[in-house]
């Protein structure tokens, strides 16, 4: 059996004497608080020397309305004891307590109104509300309605019984040791040599120490850092920008239509601010319209600039792609932006109205489709997963597009983002004559993948069991097998 401390030794004393007592008793008499005395029971009984008893108590308070109702009685049973033969509803009306008696009366059926009159019902009693009243009982469904009508409350207590085993018994019958223990020598107990008399207290090697818990960054923090590490490592530039932008660099630099759907008000977040148009806006106008210079014939009618100076919360973090290329057009250009956007989503386990996203460009001579490819298969292979694919896609902006797909074990193959190479009507009217590719990832998908989430909102709440209890390094585990 392993050691018994000083304080547990104290509790077996007393308790060989009380047998069996309640925690409030038997911190009065070992001079201590009843939660400590709980405690020094919880690792007594773990030993088998006593057993400990929690007991809940429930008990019921009046609020100032339901005093009042132990006096006058319920305002249904007032209303009641007025109806005799011939009352009208007009009659009933001044009563003080006719608007909650009556509506009380006619919900449970106990009276009914026939042209100007009111008549009780057969069997009509609300003896058993006044019952519940004078004498609740914890789980009767009538004291539960006089719960949620606020006419009392419910309270919890708890309390510890503890008890004497027969083997604590047999070990006070032994003779316990309770003198003053000793956990720290002082220097005049060594150097006086008395420390060799004391009664120092023994420790477990065995036991366990007390968890520590040491800071450290948030588990989504730590892989947008691991992210953000692995592109730089690959040669990237860091950009950033501004949450609000324009509706020209957030929709019409990117040659999305002025009445494209994504600029509705169900997914983008409009602002009353506007923004002055950059210079050299009328090349885009002219992009919008006719094609410019290029041979695209554009979207054709007429291009507002009003509604491109509309202030928005960026809907993606490429409105910061493409306003980077306009003061950087010439090559070569490496760049990304792991950013947080904005769209206007239900909020359920995997949609969010703001989630952050990771953006990439390469602009370069000579660099293709496949090199956007390896690029994207680079990443994600040094983000752990080993398998990724790539289907067609669409976007009003790249030609051609693509999204990757990884394999994760148990989901099957899960799409990650959108990329491709931008076309020329985006870039052509910044000066850009490189091709440039680009992509934008969802970064809290990687995230839930890579730590095991089925809710995407824990990525955003400060749950500390979760934090505390999360490794530091999350592997993901998405070989697939063949």
């Amino acid at each position: 059996m392993a050691e018994l401390t000083l304080n547990e030794k104290r509790l077996l004393a007393a308790l060989s004497k009380e047998k069996k007592t309640d925690s409030v008793h038997l911190a009065a008499i070992l001079n201590a608080t009843p939660e400590a005395v709980v405690q020094w029971a919880h690792l007594t009984d773990d030993k088998g020397l006593v057993n400990v008893e929690r007991i809940v108590e429930k008990s019921f308070e009046y609020t100032e309305e339901g005093k009042a109702y132990l006096h006058t009685g319920l305002p249904e049973t007032q209303i009641l004891n007025s109806i005799k033969p011939g009352t009208t509803l007009a009659d009933l009306q001044g009563h003080p307590a006719f608007k909650i008696g009556f509506g009380q009366l006619r919900k449970k059926g106990l009276i009914r109104v026939e042209g100007s009159s009111v008549v009780k019902n057969e069997g009509n009693s609300t003896q058993a509300e006044e019952s519940a009243l004078r004498n609740p009982v914890s789980g009767d469904l009538n004291t539960k309605e006089l719960i949620k009508r606020g006419i009392l409350v419910e309270s919890e207590s708890i309390r510890y019984v503890i008890s004497i085993t027969h083997e604590g018994t047999a070990l006070v019958n032994q003779g316990l040791d309770i003198r003053e223990e000793i956990g720290n020598l002082t220097r005049d107990q060594i150097l006086s040599g008395t420390w060799k008399t004391a009664n120092l207290r023994k420790y477990d090697v065995k036991k366990l120490p007390k968890t520590v818990y040491p800071g450290k960054s948030h588990p989504y923090q730590r892989l947008i850092d691991e992210m953000r590490q692995i592109l730089l490592e690959m040669g990237f530039t860091e950009m950033h920008g501004e949450i609000v932008q324009s509706a020209f660099w957030n929709f019409d630099a990117l040659f999305q239509p002025q009445d494209h759907p994504a600029r509705e008000m169900q997914d983008t977040f409009y602002l009353k601010e506007e923004a002055s148009l950059p210079k050299g806006w009328e090349c885009l106008r002219d992009m919008h319209e006719h094609g410019g210079n290029t041979s695209s014939t554009g979207w054709g009618g007429k291009w507002n600039p009003q509604k491109a100076q509309q202030c928005v919360l960026r809907t993606h973090t490429t409105s910061l792609s493409i306003q980077y290329l306009a003061t950087h057009p010439e090559p070569p250009v490496k760049a990304f932006c792991i950013g947080r956007v904005y769209r206007r989503e239900a909020i359920d386990p995997t949609h969010t109205p703001e989630f952050e996203q990771l953006e990439g460009i390469v602009m370069d001579e000579g660099v293709t489709f496949r090199h956007l490819l390896g690029f994207l298969k680079e990443f994600y292979q040094r983000m752990g997963f080993s398998d990724v694919r790539f289907r067609p896609g669409f976007f009003p902006y790249t030609e051609p597009s693509v999204e990757p797909e990884i394999w994760v074990d148990g989901l099957g193959w899960v799409e990650m983002g959108g990329a491709g190479v931008f076309r020329q009507e985006v870039t052509d009217p910044w000066g850009v004559k490189c091709p440039v590719l680009a992509w934008g990832l969802g970064v809290s998908r990687v995230a839930m993948l890579r730590l095991g989430l089925k809710d995407l909102r824990q990525l955003y709440q400060s749950d500390l069991e979760w934090i505390r209890n999360s490794p530091v390094h999350a592997p993901a585990q998405t070989r697939r097998k063949v």
